[in-house]
Parts: C-alpha cells; structure tokens; sequence
C-alpha cells in the first residue's frame, strides 16, 4: 500500500461577519487546505483527492504558492499520455511522475478582494478554484465553487428568516 502524506496546511484567519457587498474572499475562503510539494508524486496527488475528495490541490515550496494540478489535470493525463497501456502500468507510471510535471501556474488571488469580483474571475475564465494567497505569495487558503455554494445557501437562509 502507499503511504502518502497529504499536507494539510491551515491558516488561522479571523472571520468578519461583512455586508454582502462589501465580502471579500477572505470571508469565505476554506483555511484547512490540502497541499501538494513540487516533488509529490501524481499517485500522491490522486490518493489526496480520493482520501479528501477534492479536486484542487496547490502546489506550494514551504508555504509559497508555485503551482495548481487539478482533477481534471490529473484526467487529461490519464487519458492523453497514457491511453494506450493498461491500469497496473498507468499506476506505475503515476507513482513515478513528480507533480512539477504536470502542476500548472494558479491564477491567485488576494484575501481582500471582493466576493463579486472573484466569482466573474471563476465565471469568466472557468476556474474551479482560486489559491488565496499574501503579499509574499504564501498559500492562505483556496475559495472554490463549494464556497461559493455555502454562502449563496446562507444568504438564502438569511432572507427567509
């Protein structure tokens, strides 16, 4: 069996419960966020979003950001590079492939922008996700559709109280 260690990297933040327009991905960014080194494998990478089932893990050097590999990512591999060969020499070969092979630049974005603005970025350029990161470019957390789910039923909750 494979012993993988998925990082979990958490980051205390304080939450401020702000006006609706005025909400910044801060507010409603998930802080507990699995991540992945440059020199993980993409087995690793594939045990950490069956264990977590996610489908978003940043890549990062210490605590700097330095990369993205999605499911889809993870997907594409599968069925572009290895669409010839079986499952047994595919589980072999993702065992032997770093996730600096395959990570991809993450389009990043400050804790204080605004909610609205981030969701026309994932709108726009049809991000599942997009790593939260501080001036240094250290990993804060991530905001994902999820999130952005949670709050639209609390803001449905709030209007039917």
């Amino acid at each position: 069996m494979l012993a993988v260690d998925c990082r979990l990297l958490t980051v205390n933040c304080v939450y401020t419960s702000a006006v609706p327009h005025r909400l910044t991905v801060g507010d409603i960014m998930t802080r507990e966020v699995v991540t992945l080194a440059e020199d993980d494998t993409l087995a690793d990478a594939r045990t950490c979003m069956e264990r977590g089932r996610i489908r978003h893990l940043p890549v990062v050097r210490g605590k700097k950001l330095v990369g993205l590999v999605t499911h889809r990512d993870l997907l594409s591999a599968s069925f572009s590079v290895f669409a010839e060969i079986r499952a047994r020499e595919e589980r072999r070969l993702f065992r032997q492939i770093s996730v600096r092979e395959l990570m991809h630049d993450a389009y990043a974005v400050p804790a204080t922008m605004r909610v609205r603005d981030a969701a026309g970025v994932m709108l726009e350029e049809q991000y599942g996700c997009l790593p939260v990161i501080d001036g240094e470019g250290s990993l804060l957390g991530i905001v994902t559709e999820a999130d952005f789910l949670r709050l639209a039923v609390k803001m449905l909750d709030a209007i039917q109280a």
